[in-house]
């Protein structure tokens, strides 16, 4: 059954939903929250909850991200970021968050314009080994990231300084990438070579997906990251809705089991998720976790101080992000773990999570990915 639709004589495309469009409903049976459980593990490393905090400097810190490792998630600090950039990023990070726009939207090409200048400062190797010992001296799991384009300038470090799990994070990443003037990261052979699991992407369908997961990657991040940031689909026309992307990256990851004879490959949802609703539906649709930016980044301990921005952001040529205020709503714990006091989903957001597969009589995460779905675009449910 196809479900493409003709847009004009010269152009067909495929249908595709967000994580607005659909909805989840219960079915027979129903159970109690304290028997659910949240857990999720990757390759040796077990968490309790299927959080891991996006690799922005307004999301991480390795002080957020020891934090949120001893709350039951994963942070994944930004290797090329503040913290890997400046000796005290700290006044860096409260001269962004001073910063005055002067435009009534959140494109200000002069905030811009600051936030490139101030990443314009080079990486310093030293910083990338004494912030991930910084990580690891907590005894929490240490996960940090690179772009494709850092990779193999940066990686050798990173492994020195002892990182669990390593994360190749883009706006889209691919298994084969074509250039005529560079030679490009060899994914698959790269991987290999490693001793630590590596978690890649963004993709956002079926091949690409399937791609990544044949080059031994331990996990695949689903979407194009930036959420509540991100302009990518206003400069680039980039842009996959989330449960569709999901649901078919969830498609490669079966099919996938069979030709490998059996290897699972993790898929984890990656932006769009600012509530805890988005985070249950993304899990629905075949997520096994989520990486989450805008809805960390209301923390009161985020380095952001209620603002938010990605490195799409800084992009020297191409900037595709802003730095958005969403404020704050609580302390890490009780964005995660409640209690919450607010009705819109912006706290406790695995309470809900577990609450929700308590509702519709599911146990795990893995069989609440065989929750009922329906199309449900109640867009006024936004407002």
């Amino acid at each position: 059954m196809s479900n493409e639709i003709e847009i004009g004589r010269g152009k067909r495309a495929t249908k595709a939903y967000s994580l607005d469009d659909v909805a989840i409903v219960p079915n027979r049976r129903t159970r109690d929250p304290k028997d659910v459980s949240v857990s999720w593990q990757i390759d040796a490393f077990q968490f309790d909850t299927p959080i891991l905090g996006a690799p922005m400097d307004s999301v991480t810190s390795p002080a957020t991200a020891i934090a949120l490792g001893k709350l039951g998630g994963l942070g994944v600090l930004n290797l090329e970021g503040l913290w890997t950039r400046y000796e005290n990023p700290e006044a860096v990070l409260a001269e962004i968050a001073g910063l005055k726009s002067e435009s009534a939207t959140r494109n200000d090409p002069k905030i811009t314009a600051k936030l490139q200048e101030l990443y314009s400062a080079p990486i310093q190797p030293e910083l990338i080994s004494s912030r991930i010992a910084e990580i690891r001296d907590s005894g929490v799991v240490v996960a940090g990231s690179l772009t494709p384009q850092r990779t193999q300038e940066h990686y050798k470090t990173v492994i020195a300084a002892g990182v669990d799990i390593f994360v190749i994070r883009g706006t889209t990443v691919s298994a084969e990438h074509v250039s005529k003037t560079t030679e490009p990261l060899n994914l698959k052979q790269f991987i290999y070579e490693l001793d630590v699991p590596v978690i890649v992407g963004g993709a956002a369908g079926y091949t690409p997906a399937m791609h990544l997961m044949r080059t031994g990657a331990a996990g695949v991040l689903v979407g194009f990251g930036g959420g509540a940031s991100s302009t990518t689909r206003r400069t680039l026309g980039i842009h996959a809705p989330m449960a569709t992307a999901i649901a078919d990256v969830a498609a490669a990851r079966r099919d996938y089991i069979e030709e490998s004879g059996g290897r699972y490959v993790h898929v984890i949802a990656d932006g769009g998720m600012g509530n805890s609703g988005d985070i249950v539906k993304a899990i629905a649709m075949g997520a096994d976790a989520v990486m989450l930016g805008t809805a960390l980044a209301r923390a009161e301990e985020a380095p952001g101080a209620g603002y938010h921005w990605g490195m799409e952001a800084v992009h020297e040529a191409s900037p595709r992000g802003d730095r958005a205020k969403i404020g704050t709503v609580g302390s890490l714990e009780k964005v995660l773990h409640g209690p919450s006091h607010e009705t819109n989903g912006t706290s406790n957001l695995v309470g809900a999570l577990r609450r929700s597969m308590a509702t519709t009589g599911y146990s795990t995460l893995k069989e609440f990915q065989r929750v009922d779905v329906v199309l449900s675009p109640y867009e006024s449910d936004r407002f």
